[in-house]
């Protein structure tokens, strides 16, 4: 029976966001109460639990995230991003310049959450297929493949991190084994598409058009630019891989783990950037402050949404259904990891949102990872690789892509929705083999 109130549960979800249109904060809140009560809690102790759960879920993400806002902010608005652009595809030639893009959204897209990279980066897009003369698809689809991978599968991006801090997994390396299979999955999606991309000729509507870039005298140096971007990952990534060479007493080790704490790299990157690519730059302090409060506000939503999926796990917890579902998976004789992928890519498309799907698929399994003994880095990762799967019309980075490509909705899932489905199966492809390893 247990199971059966889950199950309903995550359909009632989908039906409240889905049909009903409902806010996702509000359907989480209304299905963790049908839950809590359903299993045989009280109302208040459901209603106690789902504070305790958002109150837990929350507690660190709101610095990380936030942080991670305003960062993305600076890289945006200070023009780093379109000089990391402009460089790499100077560097790299006519030839290659698709790769050039790649690499381009998996440095960019670190700091930058989804939606404000898309934005940030296609009218770069426009500007190289038209400055190089090559077809737009074939130029953009590498630079969104790679937004897409980092979304899914790197801190300090909103489900990723979440999931991490529900499974107790350790940030530095779950953004290392991300790494590993980011790169690859953004490397194979290149040649894949690129015959299928060059077909097509979207004629994308004016005022997509209309971004105005900064002058080149005006941008920040490139080592600024780079630097800014990825102090993150240089500060987190550098961190796991000492607690890999250092005893837990030594200096090195100590001072590792202060700086890769993931709050701290956090601040300790914003901080960076408001010197390197604001202050240095002439920026005054009031009209950076303002930039900031504008990335967090953008947020907002994220985070409830995250607290509401926090909210449902801890109902899980509190009324026992979180050790029986586990007791039950433990019989199947799946593996865990493939498991946490399809709930989690089943999830996704019926409700099209990653975040959502994956933080729901995080609460169900979320018993696998102290049972089974699987790493919760991999956890984390098998998720969110399920979490892009198959982006289709309930899923608002669908129409993003459709709409600034000026694309049919044919086209759209024979380019885009495929592509995210590609770099989902690569992802947990390269997850499982990983398994193997570690």
């Amino acid at each position: 029976m247990p199971i059966v109130i889950v199950l309903l549960g995550v359909l009632l979800l989908l039906l409240l966001i889905t049909v009903g249109r409902f806010n996702a904060f509000i359907a989480f809140i209304l299905v963790s109460l049908f839950v809590g009560v359903a299993e045989g809690l009280s109302v208040l102790d459901t209603l106690d639990a789902i504070q305790k759960g958002i109150g837990a879920t929350l507690s660190s993400l709101v610095m990380i995230l936030g942080f991670g806002a305003m960062l993305g902010k600076l890289v945006a608005d200070s023009g780093a991003a379109q000089h990391i652009t402009e460089k790499l595809v100077r560097a790299f030639g006519l030839k290659r310049v698709h790769w050039a893009l790649m690499l381009t959204g998996l440095i960019v897209g670190i700091p930058m959450f989804y939606t404000v990279g898309f934005v940030i980066m296609v009218p770069l897009v426009f500007t190289v297929a038209a400055s190089t003369g090559l077809p737009l698809l074939y130029v953009g689809l590498p630079m969104l493949a790679s937004l897409s991978v980092t979304h899914g599968f790197l801190p300090p991006h909103p489900a990723p991190t979440a999931i991490a801090e529900m499974f107790d997994a350790d940030i530095g390396l779950t953004l290392l084994y991300g790494l590993m299979l980011a790169i690859p999955a953004a490397v194979l999606v290149v040649p894949i598409f690129s015959k299928r991309s060059r077909r097509l000729h979207p004629t994308p509507l004016k005022e997509f058009y209309n971004t105005e870039l900064i002058p080149e005298d005006q941008l920040p140096a490139f080592s600024t630019s780079l630097l800014a971007a990825l102090l993150p990952v240089l500060l987190i990534g550098v961190s796991a891989v000492l607690r890999l060479f250092f005893e837990e007493q030594s200096l090195v080790r100590r001072i590792g783990d202060v700086a890769g704490n993931p709050v701290l790299a956090m601040l300790i990157s914003v901080l960076a950037a408001i010197y390197l690519l604001g202050i240095r730059r002439g920026r005054k302090m009031s009209d950076i402050s303002d930039s900031l409060s504008k990335a967090v506000t953008s947020i907002t939503m994220v985070l409830l949404i995250i607290g509401g999926a926090g909210a449902l796990k801890e109902v899980l917890v509190e009324s026992g259904v979180s050790e029986y579902i586990g007791e039950l998976m433990k019989g199947s004789g799946l593996s865990p990891l493939l498991l946490a992928w399809l709930i989690a890519a089943t999830i996704r498309v019926s409700v099209g949102s990653a975040t959502v799907s994956g933080l729901t698929a995080a609460g169900i399994v979320l018993p696998l990872v102290g049972q089974s003994g699987v790493s919760p880095e991999l956890m984390v990762l098998a998720i969110g690789a399920g979490s892009i799967f198959f982006s289709h019309v309930n899923d608002g980075g669908f129409w993003l892509f459709k709409e600034y490509f000026n694309l049919s909705v044919k086209d759209t899932i024979t380019t885009w929705s495929l592509m995210e489905t590609t770099v989902s199966v690569v992802g947990l492809v390269g997850v499982l083999l990983l398994s193997i390893l570690f």
